[in-house]
């Protein structure tokens, strides 16, 4: 089938979901050709060409657009394997097959939702068999569900897996409050009640390392396993501008800053420790998430709050992180990349000395988001954990 008879089978099945988007994406298959599909009131549109302003814009060679247009190859697989890019609304590039359903659908490959939890519209990834070990991943600052794709395309084999999008971020909604992780451990009992999981494995990176803690430290009853990736614990040391930090307002955010993408894509390189290992395209997609979500007055103050609760959590007291985190009775792995500048290398003999009972591991050569650094190593040991009695 060519590409554009694939497109034409694709919007003759238009779902009930595409009448509420007004959006354009680009499929573009470079000498093959490209064309857009235009999304308005229910309806979808296809025409010859590259429209200007579209969302989302979906590029491959040739035999691979038809391969998943078709639905004999999974998008993400593509994107993972370097032969799918995306730019734009990566969001609405990954609800494609749930705006436009493919002809038949592999079970891993990431359903979208949306669902209300604690009072928030809360949008989030599902992908694996329902019924099979449920596991919730949980981004870090300034990231979205999208993050932890090789994980669950790894998982979603034989695992039921959910990536969300948390407050504040991504497709989820944004309200203008403080984002501790009290905060979000509280709406993530919710976003599990809302998706009728009693209990599951939590994996967390960075800033959702903490959340995916916090959950186990206040509900243990709903959390079977703790993965924490680089996590984000809180600072002992370097405190000295906490006054200053407790007296900016988040709220300042409403101004708009403007933010270039090859300085996003500058930031994001300088937290990998072989940014080589990561292709291109990935870089270049999370880069666009961040400036779309960032360019809104509500996404910007999001950041900026969460960024502030995460150097303002006190460490010590009777609410302190580290004086409680000895309490934590969930079976946990803790991983560290040993060249991670975000987080202090002081943290793997702390965490060790908190929790002894806990696995925690250096890998030497990784910096801050293992999942996509180290895909491998990272998902076989996450897998020997969650098998270990």
């Amino acid at each position: 089938m060519t590409i554009e008879a694939a497109l034409r089978a694709r919007i003759a099945r238009t779902s009930d979901r595409a009448a509420l988007r007004r959006e354009s994406l680009v499929f573009d298959a470079g000498h093959a050709g490209a064309w857009t599909v235009d999304l308005r009131r229910g309806e979808a549109r296809l025409s010859k060409g590259r429209a200007r302003g579209a969302a989302a814009t979906i590029f491959s060679d040739a035999s691979t657009m038809a391969a998943v247009l078709d639905g004999k190859l999974a998008g993400v697989e593509a994107f993972l394997d370097g032969r799918l890019f995306l730019r734009g609304n990566i969001a609405l590039a990954l609800e494609l097959d749930d705006l436009l359903p493919p002809p038949v659908r592999d079970p891993r490959a990431p359903r979208c939702h949306r669902v209300v939890a604690d009072g928030l519209h809360s949008f989030y990834l599902e992908a694996g068999q329902r019924g099979a070990p449920p596991v919730v991943l949980l981004h870090g600052l300034g990231a979205t569900g999208a993050s932890f794709l090789p994980t669950l395309w790894d998982l979603s084999r034989d695992h039921h897996v959910f990536a969300v999008d948390l407050p504040g971020f991504g497709e989820s909604d944004k309200p203008v409050r403080p984002l501790h992780p009290a905060y979000f451990a509280k709406w993530l009992v919710a976003f599990l009640d809302a998706v009728a999981v009693d209990r599951a494995h939590l994996i967390g990176n960075s800033m959702g390392g903490r959340i995916a803690l916090e959950v186990g430290l206040r509900s243990p009853a709903r959390v079977d396993r703790l993965v924490l990736l680089a996590p984000s614990l809180a600072w002992r040391r370097y405190r000295a501008a906490v006054g200053l930090v407790r007296m900016l307002r988040p709220e300042l955010g409403a101004v708009p800053i403007p933010v270039l993408h090859r300085l996003v894509v500058r930031s994001l390189r300088s937290i990998f420790a072989h940014p080589e290992r990561v292709p291109k395209a990935a870089m270049s997609a999370a880069a666009d998430e961040f400036v779309r979500v960032f360019a809104t007055p509500r996404g910007r103050i999001a950041f900026f709050h969460a960024a502030r609760e995460i150097y303002l959590e006190d460490p010590h007291g009777a609410t302190g992180f580290w004086d409680r985190l000895p309490s934590l009775s969930r079976p946990s792995y803790f991983v560290f990349g040993g060249r991670d500048w975000l987080v202090p290398r002081s943290f793997v003999r702390h965490v060790r000395t908190a929790v002894p009972t806990a696995r925690v591991d250096v890998y030497p050569e990784c910096g801050h988001v293992p999942q996509f650094e180290e895909p491998e190593r990272t998902h076989a040991r996450v897998r020997e954990f969650f098998a270990t009695p």
